[in-house]
């Protein structure tokens, strides 16, 4: 019997432990997707509690709780930060097979230095151990988590009215070794459809400084923030889409739909869809001037259960895997911007694991010249980023495309002690390539399989990205 997550953890073959310990291990970390803010990078925020830093903002976690039954006052609620960790411990064993439990214990080992195990009658001892050394150790703030974690890049989610003063100011200041670059996400002003669209145009009115009154002031001032991105060192985009779209409408068209959308006036699916395509394209033909990398999320329903919504807003826990129909309206998104040459890098992900195939085949239909891999399937991600969920991904691109060729991992986090996720991708890539060699489906050169998963753990994702 193996020891609990012992230095070959998830390494089932020699290979797997050489491919790991000799090259995977020690490469950077480029985590391109996250929710980190970029103000507690800047302030070097400093923790008070294990809570704060482990639980604040963490809807894993959150749905574990749930899961277990805890009241919500443990959860988001006004219980005190003691009590919160309390019942995270205590659900916590609860989650065998889930990666929640190997994410939580990596955590632990590597920032805080603790090689037990987690649950209600060891939570005291974790809490007095891991709050004193984020009292008193200098490694343990912002900066310092992710100095210490060897991340050369952070890529930031940001909304295109942001001021980017975080990000200008972590730039210009010579004592930070990390990359911090703001990723564009113009969901809000694609969102036609919701009931927030209207105040936020108004918003991103003023910040470009003229009125919206046909479609193209509105494609004018997404122009005019995507440039001000690319001057603040934006690499990459995000379009976080229920569905893939794609219904063409004129100008004129898409003018009338934006006015009713702008009078609160219902719309249907089809002037919703143009909408959105129209605007998906056009950000698009943005990206690829500026050498920004597109991301395109879908098959998610979000906010599923409206009570909690009301109390608590999104991304609080209460999203799901939708089942969609969005393959042939994604491949004439791809072609239309492929037809006139300005399709750019573009990183596909589906929440949906069934549409992994799918998702393979794509990536062959619409590659370029440009860059190894144009065209990617991106990393598990979400309720895919477990064991079973990132095999199963990197066994269909393999499959299907050029695993030699993919950029890796990415954390979609909003901790700063998510970078543990990195070393369990890599763990399972490592030991996945390297059943296949023991089984004889691959030579045995390590020198040629070691540089293959450091460009896969690092180095495909930092030329993939201009780094």
């Amino acid at each position: 019997m193996k020891q609990f997550m012992d230095k070959d953890f998830l390494l089932s073959n020699e290979t797997a432990k050489v491919l790991y310990h000799d090259y995977a291990a020690k490469m950077p970390i480029l985590d391109y997707h996250c929710h980190i803010n970029p103000q507690e990078i800047w302030e070097d925020r400093k923790f008070e509690n294990i809570t704060q830093v482990w639980l604040g903002g963490d809807h894993y976690k959150w749905r574990v709780m749930r899961g277990n039954g805890v009241e919500e006052k443990y959860i988001t609620g006004d219980a005190s930060d003691r009590e919160k960790f309390q019942k995270f411990a205590e659900a916590l064993p609860k989650c065998i097979g889930n990666p929640m439990y190997h994410w939580c214990h990596l955590e632990l080992q590597r920032y805080f230095g603790y090689y037990g195990v987690l649950n209600g009658e060891t939570a005291e001892e974790v809490w007095n151990l891991a709050n004193e050394k984020l009292r008193n150790d200098p490694t343990m703030t912002a900066r310092g988590l992710v100095k210490q974690s060897n991340v050369y890049m952070v890529g930031t989610t940001d909304d295109p009215i942001d001021s980017l003063e975080w990000h200008a100011k972590i730039a210009a200041d010579p004592t930070m070794e990390t990359k911090v670059c703001p990723s564009f996400r113009p969901d809000k002003a694609l969102d036609i459809e919701k009931a927030t669209f209207i105040d936020y145009m108004h918003k991103l009115e003023e910040v470009v400084g003229f009125e919206f009154h046909c479609i193209k002031c509105v494609k004018k001032a997404l122009t005019q923030r995507i440039q001000y991105f690319a001057d603040h060192g934006c690499k990459a985009t995000d379009h976080g889409l229920g569905y893939v779209p794609y219904v063409e409408a004129t100008d004129e068209e898409l003018t009338a739909i934006f006015k009713k959308g702008m009078a609160g006036e219902a719309l249907t699916v089809r002037e919703i869809d143009a909408y959105k395509t129209a605007l998906l394209l056009h950000c698009a033909r943005q990206y690829a001037k500026h050498g920004m990398v597109m991301q395109i999320h879908f098959s998610c329903l979000r906010n599923t259960n409206a009570a909690m919504f009301k109390k608590l807003g999104p991304d609080t826990g209460f999203d799901c895997i939708a089942i969609t129909d969005s393959g042939e309206a994604l491949t004439k998104v791809l072609s239309n911007l492929y037809e006139t040459n300005e399709l750019p890098k573009t990183i596909l992900y589906s929440l949906n694991p069934g549409d992994n195939a799918q998702l393979g085949t794509f990536l062959g239909a619409f590659q370029g010249p440009e860059v190894p891999g144009k065209i990617q399937h991106g990393s598990g991600w979400w309720f895919n980023d477990t064991k079973t969920g990132m095999i199963e991904q990197m066994t269909s691109l393999a499959n299907l495309g050029l695993l030699g060729n993919f950029i890796g991992m990415l954390t979609d986090s909003r901790s700063f002690l998510s970078y543990t996720r990195h070393e369990y991708f890599r763990r399972i890539m490592c030991n996945l390539i390297g059943t296949w060699v023991e089984n004889g489906e691959y030579p045995a050169d390590m020198a040629a399989l070691g540089e293959m998963v450091q460009a896969i753990s690092a180095n495909n994702a930092k030329r993939y990205f201009g780094l």
